[in-house]
């Protein structure tokens, strides 16, 4: 990569770019469904179709009120509370998350450098509000990332909070941001959305030719990135629409059926974009970029 001394700041997704988000969650979501089937009883097809209609009335497959709205759960354990009944497989949940939730190698250190150099960092990412702040402090970027913007939180059941899903699996420390300030974009916003990531240049007085982008994704990230004339790198290294797991995700996802089949179709034909700078092994060969 070559170096581009205008560049002033960098704009970067956060799932499968920062972290492996899709790992985590497989890890997660699978150690949880897997114990939901030994304690329920009810046959995985079920439960993986009454957790995708949820998904999708709530508009995100990380809803952290699932396990109470599954119908054959809430029957499996009635009169008792389905979070209590099935403790042990939120448990799972919440312990497969904690410790699958890392950095990609070099990533802080690479953010680090960046903005000493005197870059501003910001992040865009489709993810609601509420994971996406857990994982940034989780992973020690609060603070690194000066500005997030992310899709508001998920809608809840009437007369609830997002404080009333605390379960207590984390600390009350382990909730907001204490540094990076945090926007929300328009609720259903999704990549690739030019009209976002140019309100993010408008707010940050930034021109396009002063922003690097870096994302995973050929379709949402880098094809936005070039329709806005903003520097667009790959993060090759965080691709996973391939890998077998990944059928799962779709199985229970929040996309609707013919989002799922667009999804897939954009994996196999990403080879028609083509992105302008690549990191193929690590977060830190966007340095160059930057004169680093």
């Amino acid at each position: 990569m070559s170096e581009h001394p205008l560049r002033r700041l960098l704009i970067t997704d956060l799932d499968n770019t920062l972290w492996d988000w899709f790992a985590a969650w497989y890890a997660s979501f699978s150690a949880m469904l897997d114990r939901l089937v030994e304690l329920s009883e009810v046959p995985q097809a079920q439960l993986e179709a009454e957790i995708r209609a949820i998904h999708q009335a709530r508009g995100t497959a990380e809803y952290s009120n699932l396990i109470s709205e599954v119908p054959s759960l809430v029957r499996a354990a009635a009169p008792e509370d389905p979070r209590r009944a099935f403790d042990d497989a939120l448990h799972k949940l919440h312990s497969q998350r904690r410790s699958s939730t890392r950095l990609y190698p070099g990533v802080e250190e690479a953010l680090r450098t960046i903005k000493a150099a005197g870059v501003s960092v910001v992040a865009y990412t489709e993810s609601v509000a509420y994971w996406t702040e857990w994982r940034i402090r989780h992973t020690g970027l609060d603070g690194v990332i000066d500005v997030l913007y992310s899709a508001p939180d998920h809608d809840l059941p009437a007369g609830m909070t997002v404080e009333d899903l605390r379960t207590g699996y984390l600390p009350a420390s382990a909730y907001g941001l204490r540094v990076t300030q945090h926007h929300h974009v328009p609720r259903g916003a999704i990549k690739p959305n030019t009209q976002v990531l140019g309100a993010i240049l408008d707010d940050q007085s930034c021109r396009p030719e002063e922003a690097v982008y870096i994302g995973d994704s050929l379709m949402k990230d880098i094809a936005m990135a070039q329709s806005v004339g903003v520097l667009d790198v790959h993060a090759k290294f965080g691709e996973v629409q391939n890998r077998p797991e990944y059928e799962l995700l779709r199985r229970v996802s929040h996309w609707s059926d013919e989002d799922v089949e667009r999804e897939r179709q954009l994996a196999e034909t990403a080879g028609l974009i083509v992105p302008t700078l690549s990191c193929t092994a690590e977060f830190a060969e966007v340095l160059p970029v930057f004169g680093l």
